[in-house]
């Protein structure tokens, strides 16, 4: 995984949720000043600290120290309690017990990122994090956490410490793991906004954990201190970068690690949660954190073995934390914290704000108001959400991750079929599932079988039937001796996977696919419980189709994002848009999606007469996807059909999909004037002829620059095509770090160079149009100025982010699977290879994969989200983005000369007398859009509240050469049939 070093991002004010916790109202100040007013020095600490109330005493034993809390509450009236083990019925019973017994209402914490379940007996849990990062699904994320406030509340619990937003860069971790969303930072960013956002509209806190990163280690820190020898700008990088949306969007708590990070502070043995550097430095101060900080458990021995008895709560209230979890001696912690306010190591005045905060906290959790939970039939209603919430899940993650041999994918009936259960020693629910499917003769193998019984096994389904069936069952679900799979099951599996006719299905942990990464046929099932079992027989019949992708690397072959997408499955935007009237009749339109099976002949043509290798079509009409379509295959040798899931890289779409919405956020904050100059923005063209260059000109193509500039020829030997020596190195260093292809880093000091070719180049004549990347990357470079942020980022975050556009993104190989995205040029010069994954635009790839005009990529379904937004005036599915009178402004003509718009292209405005017209005959005066190099284009037409989208990689493998699509005039013949699919009433 390549990741780009970012500066550390400063937010400068915390909005949305966080707040809903700590709004202090007069009504809140008023309960909040007065119950602090009854609190003794002594209760103020208490009022800190979260009691564990169960453990697990035994394997089928759990013990309960109601007596013991119930003795601490009289007498130090403390803040908070801790759910674990124990059933549900007792749960709630010694909670109310509890509650009633306290002077000021109990906080009720819970451990619980697969709900309650995770530690309530008869309470099925949500699936594991992990699961959830295989979907590309981030509503559905939404709506587990929404479902995991509703048995929150049911249970009494005010505060979830869940998500975990930790990134899963060590496959050996033994504390993380399955409990992440995954290792791309980008998706355990929004699965964790988005569960986060679901806890807290169902007016639970969440808790983003474990701050500010506990990803990348190999020791478990319930037993030692880990460390983490990465710098700041690595960390920052990658460690942070969740825990800094999460804070964005408002989490209302953060629970803080125990690790030992020396790049945050290096005094010896000092772990970030005792840190006054991380805590207050780094979380409060650097990332304006303003919600309430846990720690994470003082009892474990990350800690408790260098700061025993106590000291290590007052090194943690210290450091900055406002709540401490499980101390181990309430008195003697009490005893130590007011010694270090007596000897001014903790002052008066920041116990007195904690407490003041945890109080305001608890009013907003609705404790002002206290009622006992309702024990009657509460299993069942904890269990009420469960299982529809995890079917969904389990068919939106299972992962179809290799089908060489398609006879067995999908499993015809009829066919002499065996089953090998290792793990198991009877049946359970997938092998008799089989049986009543397939007749399938069942054999088992478990951990302790020698082997003698794995041999037996396999010379009975050498031959003789026509497909065997692997299940990989009940191993453990963290790493160590790899997950519990004994070496004779481990063998046996090496030896199936030699066979054509095997399909193997690996139920749990990933991970643990390492042990099948020679498999030809594989499926990953992330679970291993009947309703999976279920859900992986419904693939293997072929009434489901795979949806998922590997939220994680397991090996060679196999890395994130791999995964084979059903075919037909459409990745569609939804809206909710209001239907547009046709301008001129003022009568509502509907489309005929009958009409709109047209374009399937098209693209036909398109792809025999070698147009295109294949393309997706997607329409929408009245914020609704009404066509979402594949054709063809990656490339010509027809070897990966082409699905609406893949990505294709945009090109030029990069000039309105990342670029210009940037500058219309930035234009309607008051942050960027129209009027301006370049100059005002970009110090350094400031004494060259660009600097008095007008944002609007340069938005219009009309400001002089040439079109484009052939960066790369300068770096190339142009008689052979290949690149000069001192300029590219096969592999990053210190001063090769600009990866423009596979092996392929451009030096450093070279993108200096390309900003002095700009500026160097002709200017033409003011007001002429001229088409020109140029504008653009002047433009791109203008967000980055004013934001503070790199292009990319900024267009995810508010953009890609919010409208769960999961694909769209530059440098794809960054945070998915190379199988995903469509190759483009097989380049004869320069690169000298096929891409890939790599921007196609040479400039842009100089440019480090991010540039104004080039770099974006994206499947049509993400990318309809955008546009929906637009077309919706500016907010999709409840989320607003931009203003619609921003909107109006932008996609309006602006030009005598030219047909454009600022930064969006238009109709030609004599279409209707035009011999072609662009980009269609029916397209209205208030269309806007763009094309793509690549064979791209969307197009967007707020009259009939209409959005084509067309993605193509027309240049594979010839690159520009191949003009056919535009000689054949597909993507207008197949916008002008959308139209012709409209009828007016």
């Amino acid at each position: 995984m390549k990741y780009l070093v970012l500066p550390l991002l400063v937010f400068s004010a915390i909005r949305g949720y966080s707040q809903q916790f700590l709004q202090a109202s007069p009504a809140a100040t008023r309960w909040v000043d007065s119950t602090f007013k009854t609190l003794s020095r002594s209760e103020k600490i208490a009022q800190l600290m979260v009691l564990r109330v169960s453990t697990r005493n035994g394997p089928n034993s759990v013990a309960f120290y109601d007596d013991r809390i119930a003795t601490e509450i009289k007498k130090y009236n403390i803040g908070a309690l801790c759910l674990f083990q124990g059933n549900p019925v007792k749960q709630a019973e010694v909670v109310n017990r509890l509650q009633a017994l306290a002077p000021v209402p109990l906080m009720v914490c819970i451990d619980g990122e697969t709900g309650v379940g995770m530690r309530f007996d008869s309470i099925v849990k949500f699936p594991d994090q992990l699961t959830l990062g295989a979907m590309q699904n981030p509503d559905l994320v939404y709506r587990v956490g929404k479902a995991i406030a509703g048995q929150c509340k049911l249970a009494g619990i005010q505060v979830n410490y869940a998500p975990v937003v930790d990134i899963n860069n060590n496959p050996n971790n033994p504390v993380i793991n399955f409990r992440s969303f995954g290792e791309d930072k980008y998706k355990v960013a929004l699965f964790g906004t988005q569960i986060t956002k679901g806890m807290q509209d169902g007016g639970i806190m969440a808790c983003g954990k474990h701050f500010p990163g506990h990803g990348d280690v190999a020791v478990d820190s319930h037993l030692d201190l880990p460390v983490i020898n990465k710098s700041r700008a690595q960390l920052d990088s990658l460690e942070l970068y969740p825990f800094r949306r999460l804070i964005s969007e408002g989490v209302g708590s953060m629970m803080v690690a125990h690790l030992y990070i020396p790049s945050i502070d290096n005094t010896p043995n000092r772990a970030t949660s005792l840190s006054e550097k991380n805590v207050t430095g780094l979380l409060r101060n650097e990332l304006q954190f303003k919600g309430i900080t846990f720690t994470d458990a003082i009892e474990m021995q990350g800690v408790a073995k260098y700061f025993p008895s106590g000291e290590a709560s007052v090194q943690s209230l210290i450091a900055g934390n406002d709540m401490l979890c499980l101390p181990s001696d309430v008195g003697g912690t009490i005893k130590k914290v007011k010694k270090a306010i007596r000897r001014g190591r903790l002052s008066k005045a920041a116990l007195n704000e904690k407490v003041r905060k945890v109080l305001l906290a608890k009013y907003n959790l609705g404790l002002d108001t206290l009622k006992a939970i309702e024990t009657n039939n509460i299993t069942a209603r904890l269990n009420a959400a469960v299982p529809a919430l995890k079917k969904e899940v389990y068919e939106n993650a299972i992962t179809l991750l290799r089908n060489n041999n398609k006879s067995l994918l999908p499993l015809a009936t009829g066919k002499k079929t065996a089953f090998v259960g290792i793990g198991i020693e009877k049946a359970n629910a997938f092998a008799s599932r089989l049986q009543q499917v397939y007749q399938a003769d069942c054999f088992f193998l478990g951990y302790k079988a020698d082997a003698a019984a794995a041999t037996a096994i396999l010379e009975k389904v050498k031959v003789g039937y026509d497909a065997v069936i692997v299940g990989v069952h009940q191993y453990t679900k963290y790493p160590a001796n790899n997950f519990g799979i004994s070496a004779v099951a481990a063998g046996l599996l090496q030896q199936l996977q030699m066979q054509e006719h095997t399909i193997h299905f690996v139920f749990g942990n990933p991970y643990a696919i390492r042990n099948n990464c020679s498999a030809g046929n594989l499926v990953a099932c992330y679970e291993d419980d009947s309703l999976m079992h279920e859900t992986a027989t419904a693939l293997l019949r072929g009434t489901l189709p795979a949806r998922g992708t590997l939220p994680v690397t397991v090996c060679e072959g196999l890395s994130y994002g791999a995964g084979i997408i059903g075919s037909g499955e459409a990745v569609a935007a939804t809206g909710s848009g209001p239907a547009a009237g046709n301008a001129t009749t003022g009568l509502p339109s509907v489309i005929d999606v009958r009409t709109l099976n047209k374009i399937d002949a098209v693209a036909a043509e398109a792809i025999a007469k070698g147009a295109t290798p294949g393309c997706v079509v997607l329409v929408a009409k009245d914020g609704k996807v009404v066509f979402n379509k594949a054709y063809g295959h990656m490339n010509y040798d027809g070897a990966e059909p082409v699905t609406t899931a893949t990505v294709y890289d945009l090109a030029s779409v990069t000039k309105i999909s990342a670029t210009t919405v940037s500058i219309m956020k930035l234009y309607e904050e008051g942050k960027i004037d129209l009027k301006k100059k370049l100059g005002d923005y970009l110090s350094w063209t400031r004494g060259s002829d660009k600097a008095g260059l007008t944002l609007e000109d340069v938005l219009l193509h009309q400001a002089g620059l040439v079109s484009w500039i052939p960066f790369y020829r300068e770096t190339i030997d142009t008689a052979t095509g290949k690149p000069k020596p001192g300029f590219y190195t096969s592999r990053a260093d210190a001063s090769h770090s600009v990866e423009v292809a596979d092996h392929m880093y451009m030096r450093n000091s070279w993108r200096d160079t390309l900003y002095q070719r700009i500026l160097q180049s002709k200017l033409g004549t003011p007001g002429k149009y001229v088409y020109s990347d140029n504008d653009f990357i002047f433009l791109g470079k203008i967000v980055e100025q004013v934001s503070g942020l790199p292009l990319d980022e900024y267009a995810r975050i508010h953009f890609y982010e919010p409208l769960q556009m999961a694909t769209t993104t530059f440098k794809p190989l960054e945070h998915m699977n190379i199988a995903a995205i469509a190759p483009t040029e097989k380049e004869k010069y320069f690169r000298l290879q096929l891409l890939r994954g790599h921007v196609h635009d040479p400039g842009a790839a100089m440019f480090g994969g991010v540039a104004g005009h080039a770099g974006l990529f994206s499947n049509a379904g993400d990318l309809a989200k955008l546009y929906l937004m637009l077309l919706n005036g500016g907010e999709l599915n409840g989320k607003r983005l931009l203003k619609k009178e921003t909107i109006g402004l932008f996609t309006a003509y602006h030009s005598d000369s030219s047909r454009r718009g600022l930064g969006f292209d238009k109709p030609e405005k004599d279409n209707a007398s035009r011999k072609e017209p662009y980009p269609t005959l029916s397209a209205s005066p208030s269309t806007f859009g763009h094309t793509g190099f690549t064979g791209t284009c969307v197009w967007a037409d707020p009259q009939e509240h209409l959005l084509y989208i067309f993605l193509s990689n027309r240049v594979c493998p010839e690159g520009g050469s191949n003009g056919k699509l535009g000689q054949l005039n597909v993507r207008p013949a197949i916008h002008e049939i959308i139209y012709s699919a409209l009828h007016h009433m």
